[in-house]
């Protein structure tokens, strides 16, 4: 679907053979994948939205059933919209060969798993994984013959102890998206190397702007492209972006599985990502902000931010990110559920709901020990999940204030024989 092309085009230029040509990040998400063969003069590329395709001849048919590649032969195989977007996410991978799209971050986890495994085969899951990463590896892989063993976030090399002979991939997702440790990618991917294992990693929480996945060795970066790529809560969409020697395998079992994005998801997604790099700096400040506010309250007992020293894994963050995003945890020094629930509902400007990476804050209480079975984390207290929108960071700031004094007021309560 989205291959990288031999010369990608820009706005009405032509760049070196590799398509980032050089430029900067925040100049490649507003370029990238605008090919003037399917711009035609218009900024955006329009919305294709087909199903049936017709021709000419049979010759010519049977030419476009022959080569598929950025050439319009049936819907499922895509149209200029989905190999726009696909072509923009693999030139923000430097060294990505190209990037297949799916209707969900999920369906794009299940597509990059089964690319790589076979009944018969191990895959290593870090135990920090995605809650339906999870699932999928104890219900759909198990049924199809796929052992799984989780294994704790902070291993670094010592993953080549878990290897066995049945071990073919390692997926890994840095920062966990509910407890935040950080991995060491390069350890892992130079332990994966030598036993000549596939490594594939959510990145969905920094995005290829502030981990460059594929260039740090990563074999499949994985996005949750309904997050920070498309940024605006309104859109279900996941990426894969195949490293040297792995489009294929995922492009052919990907269309085996029937897998496409529809063009209004995906044009919605290229809208998104014109503005990520700025959104993402906005983020990444006021997070940065609120974290800092938090770890100065007596409420709270730990900030589990990949910037601060607090969170687990933070001197990888310091080695090998550009930058930060805007979810992260803290948790309450002591407390019930029942004094947490009080925080959360009466916030005003935080909207309890799952996802994001929108243009809204949002938060949500997490349970991490129903979630993981290598390692128990041991906090203080609950835990709240934060992702901090566009919204002012001092009136969110006041918003919490006023969830903290809930939150004490709950503990009295409980207190009170």
């Amino acid at each position: 679907m989205g291959r990288r092309p031999h010369h990608a085009k820009g706005h009405g230029r032509r760049v070196s053979e590799g398509g980032h040509g050089g430029r900067r990040d925040k100049t490649r998400v507003v370029t990238a994948g605008r090919r003037e063969e399917w711009t035609r003069g218009i900024v955006n590329v329009p919305v294709w939205r087909a199903s049936t395709i017709l021709y000419e001849s049979v010759a010519e048919m049977r030419a476009a059933g022959a080569n598929t590649h950025h050439r319009l032969f049936y819907g499922r195989r895509g149209t200029p919209t989905q190999w726009s977007l696909a072509d923009a996410l693999t030139e923000l991978e430097p060294g990505a060969e190209g990037t297949f799209l799916y209707c969900s971050g999920v369906a794009a986890i299940a597509a990059a798993l089964l690319s790589v495994l076979v009944p018969g085969d191990e895959v290593l899951i870090t135990d920090s994984s995605y809650d339906p990463t999870r699932s999928m590896a104890t219900g759909l892989l198990n049924r199809f013959g796929i052992a799984t063993r989780f294994y704790d976030p902070l291993i670094g090399a010592g993953i080549a102890d878990l290897i066995g002979p049945a071990t073919r991939a390692i997926l890994l997702e840095s920062p966990g998206s509910l407890t935040f440790e950080v991995m060491d990618v390069p350890a892992i991917v130079g332990v994966a190397k030598a036993h000549g294992l596939v490594t594939l990693l959510d990145n969905t929480w920094a995005t290829p702007l502030l981990f460059p996945a594929i260039e740090k060795g990563i074999d499949l970066s994985i996005l949750a492209c309904t997050k920070y790529v498309a940024g605006h809560s309104d859109v279900m969409l996941g990426s894969v972006t195949a490293g040297p020697g792995h489009f294929a395998k995922l492009r052919d079992t990907s269309f085996q599985l029937g897998q496409v994005a529809s063009a209004d998801e995906c044009w919605l997604g290229s809208r998104g990502l014109r503005t990520m790099a700025i959104r993402l700096a906005q983020h990444q400040a006021s997070a940065l902000k609120i974290a800092q506010w938090l770890s100065t309250r007596p409420e709270v007992a730990q900030v589990l931010h990949p910037a601060l020293p607090s969170c687990p894994g933070h001197d990888h963050f310091v080695r090998d990110f550009k930058g930060s995003s805007g979810l992260f945890g803290f948790v309450l020094n002591g407390g019930s559920d029942a004094a947490r629930a009080a925080l959360l509902d009466g916030l005003e400007l935080f909207g309890l709901g799952y996802s994001w990476g929108g243009f809204e804050s949002l938060a949500i209480p997490v349970d991490p020990a129903r979630y993981r079975t290598a390692t128990t984390p041991d906090f203080a207290g609950p835990l709240v999940r934060l992702s901090i929108g566009l919204e002012d960071p001092d009136d969110l700031i006041a918003d919490l204030d006023a969830g903290l004094a809930r939150f004490r007021a709950g503990q009295t309560v409980a207190l009170t024989p």
